[in-house]
């Protein structure tokens, strides 16, 4: 595994193992609900307000699968994320067009914001990769993002290509009212452990100063120049300590996604006979 003297990780699995991940979680969810399609999907048939670290941790255990899941993980994941999405269908009332969680339009869009995310912290806390190893990372990422839904040839098939992508994307968003109600579920949960409830507020700010321009407006989240400076600070420290840290204690959240995704596999009918006791890892790997 190669470092830099920061302890700087540069391969994806290493990226991808970081803590640091955690921190985009809200972006992410803000960046899928902006698209007009996924956020109609989440207004009529999910329930943040109810489980929202429920979905957060889906979230982060449906990515821990795609990294470092065995075959038999991943076959759970796929249908464990197949009958959550089967009732997922309907009519944007705006324009009338039809949305489907199965559509792999959105999905790539789903997969888009988790990868752009999580390579987007790791700049601005590691510094960026050489170009050689961030092709190697969107490579390999994009690779284990389609091991539960889409296939590969949905990715745009360059890295400079995902960012014309990317933007593109961004001039697409749009969100109305019932979505900016979602978008406070998610930034001011109800149910929430006690010992997190404090952080919430520094949550939001990292989300809000993570988030495009355009995307945050469109949100109505407050934003000026003391927050910005407040948001720059806060990079700045976690830059100087984060990278620090014993890469064990870095890893805490990789272990305990990784045994969340364990007792997915033997949950009743998450797997099937044919994949207990499977443990080959996925060959993309």
């Amino acid at each position: 595994m190669r470092r830099n003297p920061r302890n700087r990780p540069v391969e994806v699995e290493d990226i991808v193992s970081e803590a640091l991940t955690l921190a985009g979680g809200g972006r992410a969810l803000l960046l899928q609900i902006a698209h007009p399609s996924v956020g109609q999907g989440v207004v009529e048939h999910s329930d943040f307000a109810e489980r929202l670290m429920d979905r957060f941790d889906g979230t982060m255990v449906y990515l821990t699968a795609t990294m470092f899941g065995s075959e038999a993980e991943l076959a759970a994941m796929r249908r464990i994320v197949n009958r959550a999405h089967a009732p997922v269908r309907g009519t944007i009332a705006a324009d009338g067009s039809a949305y489907n969680a199965f559509d792999p339009e959105l999905q790539l869009w789903v997969a888009a914001t988790l990868y752009q995310t999580v390579m987007d912290l790791h700049r601005r806390v590691f510094g960026p990769l050489t170009p050689a190893q961030a092709d190697s990372a969107y490579e390999d990422l994009s690779g284990a993002l389609s091991n539960l839904q889409l296939t590969r040839d949905r990715w745009p098939a360059r890295r400079a290509d995902f960012d014309a992508y990317w933007e593109r994307m961004l001039l697409l968003l749009g969100v109305n009212d019932d979505v900016r109600a979602v978008s406070r579920q998610i930034l001011h949960p109800r149910r929430v452990p006690w010992w997190l409830r404090p952080t919430l507020p520094l949550v939001r700010l990292v989300t809000a100063g993570l988030l495009p321009e355009s995307v945050r407006q469109q949100f109505g989240l407050p934003w000026d120049e003391r927050r910005q400076l407040r948001f720059e600070r806060a990079m700045r420290w976690t830059a100087s300590v984060y990278p620090r840290l014993p890469l064990r204690l870095r890893h805490v959240p990789r272990e305990r996604y990784r045994a969340k995704l364990r007792r997915a596999v033997l949950a009743p009918g998450a797997a099937g006979p044919e994949d207990r006791g499977a443990t080959k890892p996925t060959a993309q790997r």
